[in-house]
C-alpha cells in the first residue's frame, strides 16, 4: 500500500512537471518568436496538407487572394512560406538568394536525382558552382546557343516534315510527341554529338512518357517529405514509383555514356558537352565531377530541356486554337513580315520557345480532328501537363520548298 502511494505521488509530480514545462515553453516560444506571415490554421499534426487538394497551384492562388502575397503554411512538421507575386518571389530568389539557395531533402532528390548529386538539388557549394559553370559555358550561354543554332534549325526541319507527312496521310499530329522528339534530338546533338532518336515512334514516345512521369511524380505532395516519421511507410506509393522510374533512366543514361565513350575517336578535335564533363573527371587542380554527377546532370538537361519547353508550346498552341482569331492575327502578321516563301528564322524571333511556337503557327493551319472537342484540363506536376495531349489536323501553308532541308 505504501509503495503504491509513493508511486502515485511520483507520477503526479512528473505529470505536473510536464504540464508546467509545456506551458512555460509555449509562453517563451510565443513571447520571443518572430511574427509569422498570415496563413490558414491547418489541422493538428498534418497541418495544411489536406487543404491543398488535387490541384495545389489553384488552391494556393485562392489562398494568396485571402492571405496576401507572402503566406505561411504549416505542412506536417515543416514550416513553409509561399511567395505569390513577382516582387515577393524576387525577394526570396534574388535579394535573399543565399538564405534560400539550398533545397530541403525530399524523396524526389533522393530517388530520382541520384541522392541530390545533380544541379537542381545539390547544395550551394563548389560542386554546384562547377556544374552551373560548365552548363552555362558550353550549353546555355549566349555563345554556346549561337554555336548550336544549326542544330535547332535542322531538328525543327525534321519535325515540320514529320507534321507534313501527318497532313499528307490525313492523320492528326500529336503535338507533345512531336515536340519531345525534336527537343530531345536537339539536346542529344549538343550533349552527345548525335540524335537520340533516329525516327519518331515507340522509343521516343516511351522517353516522353518517362519525362512526364518524372515531372508529375516529383511535383506530387509526398506525405513522407512533410512528416518524416512516416516516410518509411510510403503511404502513397510515390517512392516505389520513383525507384522504378530511376532505374529506367539510369539504364538509358548509362547506355548513352558507354556508347559515347566507345565513339570518342570519332570526335578528335571537336569535343561535345559530354566530352567536357568526362574530361573534368581527370581534373587534379580543382573540383572534380563523379560519374554519378554526370549522369545526374544529363538527367536534368534532358528532362527539363524537353518537358518544360514542350509543355509551354503545347499550352500556347491549344490556347490559340481555342481562340482562332488570335491564331489568324499571328499568322497574318508573320505573313506580312516574313511571307510564305521561307520558314521563320531565329533572327526573326531570338527566344527559343517563341521561335519554335512561331514556326508552328507560321508553317501550318491548325484544326481539331472531326468530332473532337478541345480539352483544356491540366495535371499537376513540376510543369503543368495537359490532361489530354493536343492532337490537331495540320495543313502546310508555306511554299513546298520551305519545308525542305
Amino acid at each position: 500500500m505504501a509503495l503504491n502511494m509513493v508511486l502515485l505521488r511520483e507520477l503526479t509530480v512528473a505529470a505536473l512537471f510536464f504540464i508546467i514545462n509545456y506551458l512555460f515553453t509555449r509562453y517563451l516560444t510565443r513571447k520571443f518568436s518572430r511574427q509569422l506571415p498570415p496563413g490558414p490554421r491547418g489541422w493538428p499534426i498534418i497541418g495544411a496538407i489536406p487543404l491543398l487538394g488535387a490541384m495545389p497551384h489553384v488552391t494556393l492562388a485562392k489562398m494568396a487572394r485571402k492571405y496576401g502575397p507572402v503566406m505561411y503554411l504549416k505542412m506536417g512538421t515543416c514550416n513553409m512560406v509561399v511567395a505569390s507575386t513577382p516582387d515577393a518571389a524576387r525577394a526570396f530568389l534574388k535579394t535573399l538568394d543565399l538564405n534560400f539557395s539550398n533545397r530541403p531533402p525530399n524523396a524526389g532528390a533522393t530517388h530520382l536525382a541520384y541522392n541530390s548529386q545533380d544541379m537542381v538539388f545539390a547544395d550551394h557549394g563548389p560542386k554546384w558552382k562547377l556544374l552551373r559553370k560548365l552548363s552555362n559555358l558550353h550549353m546555355l550561354g549566349g555563345k554556346a546557343l549561337d554555336d548550336w543554332a544549326h542544330v535547332r534549325v535542322s531538328e525543327l526541319g525534321h519535325m515540320l516534315r514529320a507534321m507534313c507527312e501527318c497532313s499528307r496521310k490525313g492523320e492528326p499530329a500529336v503535338v507533345p510527341e512531336m515536340l519531345t522528339y525534336a527537343m530531345a534530338n536537339m539536346i542529344g546533338q549538343i550533349l552527345l554529338s548525335r540524335r537520340v532518336f533516329v525516327t519518331q515512334g515507340s522509343e521516343s514516345n516511351e522517353f516522353k512518357d518517362m519525362v512526364v512521369e518524372l515531372m508529375t511524380s516529383a511535383g506530387i505532395f509526398n506525405i513522407g517529405d512533410f512528416i518524416p516519421s512516416v516516410a518509411w511507410l510510403d503511404l502513397q506509393g510515390i517512392e516505389r514509383g520513383m525507384k522504378k522510374l530511376h532505374l529506367k533512366f539510369d539504364v538509358l543514361l548509362t547506355k548513352m555514356l558507354e556508347e559515347h565513350k566507345a565513339s570518342a575517336h570519332e570526335r578528335k578535335g571537336k569535343q561535345d558537352f559530354l566530352d567536357v564533363l568526362l574530361a573534368n573527371q581527370e581534373n587534379v587542380a580543382g573540383e572534380k565531377l563523379s560519374y554519378t554527377n554526370i549522369k545526374a546532370l544529363l538527367l536534368n538537361l534532358f528532362t527539363a530541356g524537353t518537358d518544360t519547353s514542350s509543355s509551354i508550346i503545347e499550352w500556347a498552341m491549344a490556347e490559340m486554337m481555342k481562340n482562332p482569331h488570335i491564331l489568324k492575327q499571328a499568322q497574318d502578321e508573320m505573313d506580312r513580315v516574313i511571307g510564305r516563301n521561307r520558314r521563320l528564322e531565329e533572327s526573326d524571333i531570338p527566344m527559343l520557345v517563341q521561335y519554335i511556337l512561331g514556326t508552328l503557327v507560321h508553317s501550318f493551319d491548325w484544326k481539331l480532328p472531326k468530332d473532337v472537342e478541345l480539352n483544356m484540363d491540366e495535371v499537376f506536376g513540376l510543369a503543368l501537363q495537359k490532361a489530354v495531349p493536343l492532337a490537331a489536323m495540320v495543313h502546310p501553308r508555306l511554299e513546298p520548298h520551305a519545308y525542305l532541308d
